[in-house]
């Protein structure tokens, strides 16, 4: 149990500095949360779980890919809100945008042999 509070713990602290740094400096929060620190702190759970090296190995190739399509949020967000659009419209509009990008591009992936 406390395993699982530890991870936790170390997971919200990741995602509370990169807001606690963003209101000073948006830049460097930026590249603290483009770090890839949640897929490392995944990579190391599992490990510590005991997983096999290969599932480790899956999971990075997977996540490879599916880094693909979670850019639409990142290029359709800003746009809607610099054209004039509110802050939960927009954020919604491309979380629905970005869920049908992951759609597409994971039957691409599986049409063309790669599992999911």
């Amino acid at each position: 149990m406390l395993y699982y509070v530890l991870k936790i713990l170390i997971s919200a602290v990741v995602i509370v500095a990169i807001t606690e740094i963003a209101k000073r400096n948006t830049g460097f929060a930026a590249l603290i949360a483009a770090l890839p620190l949640t897929s490392l702190l995944a990579f190391v759970w599992l490990y510590l779980d005991g997983s096999s090296l290969s599932e480790i190995a899956d999971l990075s190739v997977q996540i490879f890919w599916l880094v693909l399509p979670s850019l639409t949020l990142f290029l359709l967000f800003p746009v809607l809100l610099q054209q004039g659009m509110g802050f939960w419209p927009s954020l919604g509009l491309s979380a629905v945008a970005t869920i049908i990008s992951y759609f597409i591009f994971i039957f691409l992936l599986r049409h063309n042999g790669m599992q999911f």
